[in-house]
């Protein structure tokens, strides 16, 4: 079996394929970063969407999904964004964490799984 990686860097891909598996690495908004919560969680669905694409999936496929919030307080903040991305029928198993992360101006980061 192949693996395809996608975006690749000198630390990491952006995605991997694998089969008929598309793991995403952990994704955060550089063009909005500093901003609000729902700003930077709307850019990272956009990156999501993309990745996918370029996969050859989309976001109705998306098995699992972890969020990390530097502060647990800003959940509602971000879930009014992911609720309106979401397909309805289409919910991925999903947690939500509290959690730092690589930059404070990062205040959103998803990973996700998804199948071809």
């Amino acid at each position: 079996m192949t693996i395809q990686r996608i975006r690749p860097g000198a630390r990491m891909s952006a995605a991997v394929v694998h089969g008929n598996t598309i793991y995403l690495a952990g994704q955060v908004a550089d063009k909005t970063a500093g901003k609000s919560v729902a700003e930077q969680t709307a850019e990272i669905l956009s990156i999501i969407d993309d990745l996918l694409k370029e996969a050859g999936s989309d976001k109705t496929k998306i098995l699992s999904v972890n969020i990390y919030l530097p502060d647990i307080a800003t959940f509602a903040e971000m879930n009014s964004v992911w609720d309106q991305w979401v397909p309805k029928g289409h919910t991925p198993a999903r947690a939500t964490v509290e959690a730092k992360l690589a930059a404070p101006a990062y205040k959103v980061e998803i990973m996700a799984v998804a199948a071809k």
